[in-house]
């Protein structure tokens, strides 16, 4: 197949962020398959480039155009983003020759660059939804008042209408796309994957990273990898460590990586008195070095604030953490605080009793054994169920099913004579 890809925020693993479009792309060229991806270059403070860039990734072909875009902007500026890159995006989808319209979210206004290159091609529009939209930013007031709101669902309506199918990252957001009126049987869900490579690495890449760190070295450690932003609400992380100090002060805390609620954590972490003596912050590193620290790590974390519209996520926080055979601690309901209950591949906390989520953290480093269950249950349920190769392949399959449905439909002159017939 050529599989036309459209992804505002494509990441390789030299660069920082999630990765699943590129772990995805490159299996499905090893597959056979032609695959261009259509995104964004994201520098803030770049020039925006006036034309498009071509490059070659492990044989997949990437379309960059520069429109930057960062988790500090304000939510005004990161619309514009998205309505600059929707607008330029489309032509230049429709420009590429393709079996299959491959769009990901977020942002939603992925599905509008999606259909109409789906439509210009007639060719099937495949859309993967990583978030329930416009559930979230609604619960987080990044949307709001009736117009914002009334426009946010119709774009809503716009996408799940001009899909051929849906891949949801969760169960959860399966459900709330069926909701909303879409044929379940066309919604397939992969969850984020583990890239089992990449996170196997030798016990003395994490070593280093201990001996590299004075106040690290032998203590207890508790790690963070992502975005600093309102939807994860790292304070509460801070909040934590500052409770885990009056328990065992050794125990260390550590986020990496970076957002708009940085300076907010950064100033919690002051304000408690653990900046710097058990909770350290350091800037965000390239998906590539992040196995050496969840080789470092006692236990990851996944956090998000106390919403449940953010219950059906599937942050991959998590799964690297499975790939690495490393506890995951999340602090919130839903799907993935099932699997982890079931499996015992880590802890769910509370998600504002701080005193006692630190009490939790705190007996788990603590606990040699449980940490080498817990870490042998990760690592066997990333093989298992998570593997990213499999997951892979499932998409392939979606996308071969989709376009086959696609080639068998009825030619238009006949599907109108079928359809008033049974008017």
């Amino acid at each position: 197949m050529r599989i036309v890809y459209l992804h505002q925020y494509f990441n390789t693993r030299s660069m920082v962020g999630g990765t699943r479009s590129y772990e995805m792309a490159r299996r499905l060229v090893a597959m056979g398959h032609e695959v261009d991806i259509v995104t964004s270059r994201r520098d803030v403070g770049a020039p925006q480039s006036r034309g498009w860039l071509r490059t070659e990734e492990d044989g997949i072909h990437v379309h960059w155009l520069g429109v930057p875009y960062s988790n500090h902007m304000s939510y005004r500026r990161r619309l514009w983003a998205f309505a600059r890159f929707a607008w330029a995006a489309g032509p230049k989808a429709a420009s590429l020759r393709g079996d299959v319209l491959f769009a990901t979210s977020t942002p939603l206004t992925i599905a509008l660059p999606g259909a109409y290159a789906a439509w210009r091609n007639r060719i099937p529009l495949v859309l993967e939804i990583r978030d329930l939209w416009p559930e979230v930013p609604i619960a987080m007031g990044a949307v709001r008042g009736a117009p914002s709101i009334g426009a946010a669902r119709w774009l809503e309506r716009f996408a799940y209408r001009h899909a051929a199918h849906i891949v949801a990252l969760s169960p959860g957001m399966k459900q709330g796309i069926a909701g909303t009126g879409y044929p379940p049987d066309r919604i397939t869900v992969l969850p984020n994957g583990c890239d089992l490579e990449l996170f196997d690495v030798d016990t003395t890449a994490g070593l280093a990273v201990r001996r590299q760190h004075a106040w690290l070295q032998h203590r207890p450690l508790v790690v963070y990898t992502g975005t600093l932003g309102a939807v994860n609400g790292i304070a509460y992380l801070a909040h934590v460590a500052a409770r885990a100090a009056a328990i065992d002060p050794e125990v260390r805390f550590v986020t990496i990586g970076s957002g708009k609620q940085e300076d907010l954590v950064r100033t919690t972490a002051a304000e408690l008195g653990v900046l710097d003596r058990n909770f350290f912050m350091l800037p965000s590193v390239p998906k590539r070095d992040i196995p050496a620290w969840l080789s470092a790590a006692d236990i990851a974390t996944s956090i998000v604030v106390h919403r449940p519209e953010l219950w059906a996520n599937s942050a991959n926080k998590v799964f690297d953490a499975f790939a690495a055979g490393r506890p995951i601690a999340i602090n919130h309901e839903g799907w993935l605080a099932d699997l982890i209950r079931q499996t015992g591949t880590g802890l769910v906390l509370p998600p504002v009793d701080t005193a006692a989520a630190a009490a939790q953290l705190v007996d788990a480093v603590r606990d040699r054994a449980w940490l080498a269950l817990a870490g042998a249950a990760a690592a066997g349920i990333a093989r298992e169920r998570f593997s990213r190769d499999e997951l892979a392949a499932q998409l392939e399959r979606v996308l071969r099913a989709t376009v086959a449905a696609w080639k068998a439909r009825p030619a238009p002159a006949a599907r109108a004579v079928r359809e008033s017939s049974s008017a």
